[in-house]
């Protein structure tokens, strides 16, 4: 079995790539949703996140906005964030990559943002990055997430700069121009793949 990993920066278009991967019968573990499901009221990561940033955590659920204020305004909580989050995706992918192997698959995918700064890119055998335009990137941020540019400007400078991931990676595909045209850049990765 050989594993494709998958990165790109928040707003990148890089869930669009994993969704037309997985139309195209590739197995996709998504970081993002591991993430999310880990979060959620009785999910394993969320009473350490309340003992760290206990205003985040109301009535049992996590209220993402409260967590990213208080990673904004005190950025070495990110560090501590992930030393919780970590271990819990690693987890879940090996748990991922395990069952896959049992069912045959010749491809699957981690769609991992975190990538190449949690050593994920060490078990692929190849990566592809996600990459657009900066203003693209900073619109789609701010209209996802309902915040202004500035904020979205400031979210995005905590990440590994699209320039390094970009200069790491063995396909990039680059999104921002069209929906046709990231299409077509994904049927050509897979004819790599099947060839």
């Amino acid at each position: 079995m050989k594993i494709l990993g998958l990165t790109g920066g928040m707003g990148m278009g890089k869930s669009t790539v994993a969704t037309l991967l997985r139309r195209a019968g590739l197995s996709v573990f998504d970081a993002d949703a591991v993430v999310h499901h880990l979060q959620a009221p009785g999910g394993a990561a969320l009473p350490p996140i309340a003992r760290l940033v206990p205003e985040a955590v109301k009535d049992g659920q996590l209220d993402r906005a409260a967590l990213r204020q208080a990673v904004l305004a005190h950025p070495a909580l990110l560090k501590k964030l992930e030393a919780i989050m970590h271990p819990l995706v690693r987890q879940a992918r090996t748990c991922f990559l395990r069952r896959s192997r049992r069912q045959g698959a010749a491809w699957v995918v981690l769609d991992i943002p975190l990538l190449f700064e949690t050593g994920g890119n060490r078990l692929c055998h190849q990566v592809v990055v996600v990459s657009a335009p900066t203003w693209v990137q900073r619109r789609r941020v701010a209209l996802r997430r309902n915040m202004p540019h500035t904020q979205a400007r400031r979210l995005i400078a905590c990440q590994m700069p699209d320039a390094r991931r970009v200069q790491k990676a063995d396909t990039v595909i680059r999104t921002g121009l069209s929906i046709m045209e990231t299409e077509r850049q994904v049927r050509r990765l897979l004819g790599s793949l099947r060839a």
